[in-house]
């Protein structure tokens, strides 16, 4: 979903202030130098860009975003004259001498540094972060200017290249494959590439005193990072990790990327948090209760739902949350828990004693993260299973990734698809979960149904 462009509001009202829909980046390229002692950042960002296809005039400004506690210290642009740049709360615009035309491209080289923290929004700080020992960087959804400049908008996806230089004594990872370490004295270089398109909010950068378990190699590199004294209760927690991509591989299509790692952090963390090709955990997390596994299949599952497959604007994330939440519930089952259904009609009974004052398409930026806009998001897709049981309901999950694999949607064209696989119009059923405010009743089946 393309919006009119706002320079000073952004490109979607749920992230005020951030993107600019003139322009694309097609790659970022990031090499960052960072000392842990006194959290002081040193890098350069290379963007590979391109004016909009659809700007109906010449561009003579752009816009990215790049917070205000780090400071520009140069900037070029190749394929177009810059008459004057500025960093101005949190926003940092190149005017161009001479518009440029639609489809036109060019490079923005931004040197930049200081010492980078969270970056308040609407619901709440997000972005890079201390932890004790290390760091950890969770931008969703606006918290990606804290630690490089980007056009900070969920729909411009790009690929990635981090090179990222840290004391020797740190472990490093990012988006993507590690293509090479580097180590010169008390330094290291850490490489990594993202070749999958990936919005800006999805990538991460981690660092601490970490180990790795590799659990498999093919068909895609599974691992574990974690700090060392974690190590059997890391094992324990995340022994069904394997299992889970492959459970979810048979329901959602094959593992949309080449690797997935899970980082334990020493910290306790009050949330997790999905990144693409990656997820973040707190040491609170490695236990075998339900509430622990039922987020590491969560987190798992965003891989197709949210970063293969994105919502291009915030008010549709049921998209991904409400599919994370679903695939938690497919998990329970798989893992001889609670049946789906069972988790169904428990989670209806408690959204139905909670005010029906929600949306679930377009909820708002205060409620964009309400437990509701989860479970009335997996109530939905529960509903819609029912309704064109469980051929056509994973047939229908598996052809939204395929069909839409790194790009992004929005839910008028999941709507599209259903339609087209259930051979039926569907607007009532969908008028009726997503857009009207009290909970729909949910359909029933007996326990003993071959399709829950």
């Amino acid at each position: 979903m393309r919006r009119h462009h706002t320079p000073t509001g952004g490109a979607d009202p749920y992230v005020p202030g951030h993107g600019d829909t003139t322009f694309g980046v097609d790659a970022y390229d990031l090499t960052l130098d960072y000392s842990p002692a006194g959290n002081h950042l040193d890098a350069k960002a290379v963007l590979t860009c391109r004016i909009a296809d659809d700007v109906t005039e010449p561009v003579a400004r752009i816009e990215l975003d790049l917070h205000s506690r780090l400071k520009v210290t140069k900037l070029a642009v190749a394929g177009a004259r810059v008459g004057r740049y500025g960093h101005d709360h949190s926003r940092l615009f190149v005017r161009f001498e001479q518009p440029l035309a639609a489809g036109t491209p060019f490079t923005v080289t931004v040197a930049y540094k200081g010492s980078p923290g969270p970056m308040r929004g609407l619901d709440g700080d997000a972005g890079w972060e201390e932890l004790t020992d290390g760091v950890i960087v969770a931008s969703q959804p606006h918290g990606s200017p804290t630690w490089f400049p980007c056009n900070d908008r969920a729909a411009d996806k790009a690929t990635y290249r981090f090179v990222v230089t840290t004391d020797s004594d740190y472990a490093v990872v990012a988006n993507g494959s590690l293509v090479r370490r580097r180590q010169a004295g008390r330094r290291t270089t850490w490489t990594y590439e993202c070749p999958s398109p990936m919005s800006p909010y999805l990538a991460t950068l981690q660092m601490g005193q970490y180990e790795t378990k590799q659990l498999r190699t093919s068909p895609s590199d599974v691992r574990l990072v974690y700090p060392p004294r974690l190590r059997e209760a890391v094992r324990t927690a995340y022994a069904d990790q394997v299992h889970m991509i492959d459970f979810f591989s048979s329901r959602f299509g094959d593992y949309p990327f080449d690797g997935y790692t899970v980082v334990i952090t020493d910290d306790d963390l009050e949330i997790p948090l999905e990144s693409q090709t990656l997820s973040t955990f707190g040491a609170n997390f490695t236990n075998r209760s339900w509430d622990a596994q039922r987020l590491i299949a969560h987190e798992l599952a965003h891989q197709w739902f949210g970063n293969a497959v994105t919502s291009s604007a915030w008010e549709d994330i049921w998209l991904h949350e409400g599919f994370a939440c679903y695939s938690e519930w497919l998990w329970s089952e798989e893992a001889g828990l609670a049946t789906a259904i069972q988790r169904a009609h428990e989670h209806h009974g408690r959204l139905s004693r909670l005010p029906q004052d929600l949306r679930l398409q377009d909820p708002g930026p205060d409620d964009m993260f309400d437990d509701r806009v989860y479970k009335r998001g997996a109530l939905t897709l529960h509903a819609l299973r029912t309704l064109l049981g469980d051929e056509a309901f994973f047939g229908l999950l598996r052809r939204w990734v395929t069909e839409h694999r790194y790009a992004t949607v929005t839910t008028a064209d999941f709507i599209a698809l259903a339609e087209q696989v259930a051979g039926q119009d569907l607007g009532e059923f969908f008028d009726a979960w997503l857009r009207a405010l009290p909970l729909p009743a949910l359909p029933s089946l007996p326990l003993s149904d071959p399709r829950v």
